[in-house]
């Protein structure tokens, strides 16, 4: 009887303990401060165990990028070359691939274009491209998207139009509109059609410098007869004498066109619009990632991606001229 008596008490106590346990367990509190911040922002603070098994599942490919990109936000660059160097590996190239520095031409057209390296679109693998086939090849790489404004079609890298696209609707909402400049070429353009506009202002120039008698027919026979590269450096050299190749002869040639095979243009990250010198129309081409980047070209916008307040970070400087704010590489 006593031994009934005990068993019954112990089996209670089991039962009285196993229901405690129950409703004193708890899982462990997540106090991390990522848990404090997404719950403080209302986002879902479910398990994410489900995640973390998938992440290292994934394959060493993603793995690889996964760890780059951790170092690289552990590991912040200062300067626009650091910037550029860190960004343009991100897409497989290296600086010694995209700029040849012992060559004056390369490094000017940097130091003049470099803000499009650091775009958060498909940057170009090199500051020059040297004919049609390497500017076709990347741009069907890159992908192209095509925007109607206003009745004319304009082709982008597809993060760039759709950039474009929303900040168009920001402006219709405003009772604005932001229109391509040019019917044929305010958007991608063709090696072939940067190589004509850049022959133009060329052909320009020697004829206006050769009545000016600054220039002989020796020298202007000559400028003409060289390869690109090489006409190019010579241009530039003889812009330092003064001898200006813009449309109006007052300033640099790469402020008025861009050399063949540079525009960024080329690149699918340029537009060119109508609406340039109204302010409103600047500052919401920037709250969707558009900046001027190419000095005294007023109507070129660059797509880069960021906000305004991220470009001093990114190693970008303001300028202003008469026809505004432009940001380019602080070298």
């Amino acid at each position: 009887m006593r031994f009934g008596r005990i068993s019954k008490f112990l089996a209670v106590s089991v039962i009285a303990l196993t229901g405690l346990t129950a409703a004193c367990y708890k899982p462990a509190a997540n106090t991390s401060e990522q848990y404090e911040n997404d719950k403080a922002a209302g986002r879902d603070t479910a398990d994410t165990s489900n995640e973390i098994t998938s992440t290292e599942n994934k394959s060493d490919e993603t793995a690889n990028i996964m760890n780059e990109t951790s170092s690289t936000d552990a590991k912040k660059p200062s300067g626009f070359r650091n910037n550029l160097t860190q960004h343009i590996r991100r897409h497989g190239y290296q600086l010694t691939d995209v700029v040849d520095e012992t060559n004056s031409v390369e490094r000017r057209l940097l130091h003049e274009y470099g803000a499009v390296f650091l775009s958060k679109a498909v940057p170009p693998p090199k500051v020059m491209f040297t004919g049609e086939d390497e500017v076709s090849g990347f741009q069907a790489k890159a992908g192209i998207s095509s925007v109607n404004l206003s009745g004319i079609t304009v082709e982008l890298q597809p993060e760039a139009a759709r950039a474009l696209l929303a900040a168009s609707a920001e402006a219709k909402s405003a009772g604005l509109s932001i229109t391509p400049r040019d019917r044929e070429d305010s958007g991608r353009r063709s090696f072939a059609h940067t190589a004509a506009l850049w022959n133009g202002r060329v052909e320009n120039g020697c004829d206006h410098w050769l009545k000016k008698g600054r220039l002989s027919p020796e020298k202007v026979a000559g400028l003409k007869r060289l390869p690109v590269k090489q006409q190019v450096a010579e241009v530039l050299k003889l812009e330092n004498q003064g001898i200006y190749f813009s449309t109006n002869f007052d300033k640099s040639i790469l402020y008025s066109v861009a050399a063949p095979g540079t525009s960024q243009h080329l690149s699918m990250l340029a537009f060119d619009a109508k609406e340039f010198g109204n302010k409103k129309i600047r500052e919401i081409m920037a709250r969707h990632g558009w900046f001027r980047t190419v000095q005294s070209d007023a109507p070129h916008f660059t797509y880069l991606g960021y906000q305004e307040a991220d470009l001093p970070s990114l190693g970008l400087k303001e300028v202003s001229s008469g026809d505004g704010e432009f940001w380019i590489p602080n070298v």
